[in-house]
């Protein structure tokens, strides 16, 4: 409770900070929030352009830190996924229905079909992120899932009639090295002066080559929730897609958790309060930073903001929990990371 009061007030200091000096410098100027929410198509100052993409990286890093610490209040990781995209449709439903009601009964079945899919994808994609975090590094986990972008390239010749160009080549042949030496990290271990494979979980109940893997996948399933998202998201408004897609994926992890016998209310009001920390934090405020920042911005600069997430995500678990990745664990994370940006660049 205490860790999210203090995130709470340091986001509202930041606003109130930013609201001081525009006042002082900037007489007509409006705030950080203002801008974000009007829908006025003026361009805001540079400056404030660049303080969004700052809070949508704490507020995507800080996506894998509150899961730990929901899991660390005995949560299941399929629990945690369900509540995070719940509360995320439940926060929006209401302006949805309030300015959007005509676009979603225009919907016809192939659109409602795609959607379907698509939040199917994303909470497939939920569902494997949010239970590998409990059985590897947040390093890992981060890093891993951060390929999704290049898993599109990979698939946009066949699915988008796109061709790849020699940079997503590149980028994506980096991805694959960096993937196989950071899925090393954690797995092999020097004993001995004898190099050893973990296939089983540790003392620590960590199971790093299963939660390497399913971090993986969830990267993969995302892949698939944004190619589906570029046919979609043409045809309605970032808000009714936002609603749909994770009212979809909602229901696919209660699915996924009715199968497995999980209960769903039986926890801490703490973990309660980091569902609610997931939906408005990294959620709504993280990846609403960037679509909007997408509007000003170059799409190549702010993709090399988004894969700042791992970064932001590995110095808050060193800090938080103590974790530090290991030698392999970063040189593959270089990687990727590198791999990533030359593909973001080759397609914008």
């Amino acid at each position: 409770m205490i860790l999210c009061q203090r995130l709470l007030a340091g986001l509202a200091g930041l606003e109130r900070v930013v609201k001081i000096h525009m006042h002082q410098t900037r007489p007509s100027a409006k705030p950080v929030l203002t801008y974000m929410m009007s829908s006025s198509s003026a361009k805001p100052p540079r400056y404030v352009q660049f303080l969004v993409l700052i809070i949508g990286i704490f507020a995507i890093s800080l996506g894998s830190i509150l899961i730990r610490l929901a899991q660390n209040e005995a949560v299941p990781s399929l629990v945690i996924a369900l509540w995070r995209m719940l509360l995320s449709a439940l926060i929006l439903l209401p302006f949805t229905l309030a300015g959007r009601r005509s676009e979603l009964g225009q919907m016809g079945r192939a659109k409602w079909g795609l959607a379907a899919l698509s939040g199917a994808l994303l909470g497939l994609h939920f569902a494997t992120w949010t239970s590998s975090i409990a059985l590897t590094s947040i390093t890992s986990s981060t890093v891993l899932v951060a390929t999704a972008p290049l898993w599109v390239g990979l698939a946009s010749p066949f699915l988008l009639n796109e061709s790849l160009s020699r940079e997503l080549k590149l980028g994506i042949a980096l991805a694959m090295l960096g993937t196989l030496v950071v899925s090393m990290g954690g797995v092999v271990a020097l004993e001995n002066n004898r190099i050893t494979i973990i296939t089983a979980s540790t003392s620590e109940g960590n199971h790093p080559l299963l939660g390497n893997a399913l971090a993986l996948i969830g990267g993969i399933s995302v892949a698939g929730y944004m190619i589906i998202g570029r046919r979609l998201r043409p045809h309605l408004s970032l808000l009714s897609y936002a609603t749909v897609v994770y009212g979809m994926a909602a229901l696919t992890l209660l699915v996924f958790n009715l199968i497995a016998g999980l209960d769903l209310l039986g926890y801490s009001i703490m973990a309660f309060v980091l569902f609610l920390a997931m939906a408005l934090i990294p959620q709504l405020l993280g990846h609403t930073s960037f679509n909007w920042a997408l509007g000003f911005l170059p799409a190549a600069f702010v993709s090399l903001a988004a894969i700042s997430e791992p970064v932001g995500a590995t110095i808050l678990a060193m800090l938080i929990f103590r974790e530090f990745p290991g030698p392999l664990v970063i040189l593959g994370s270089i990687l990727i990371l590198g791999g990533v940006y030359l593909g973001g660049r080759s397609q914008a």
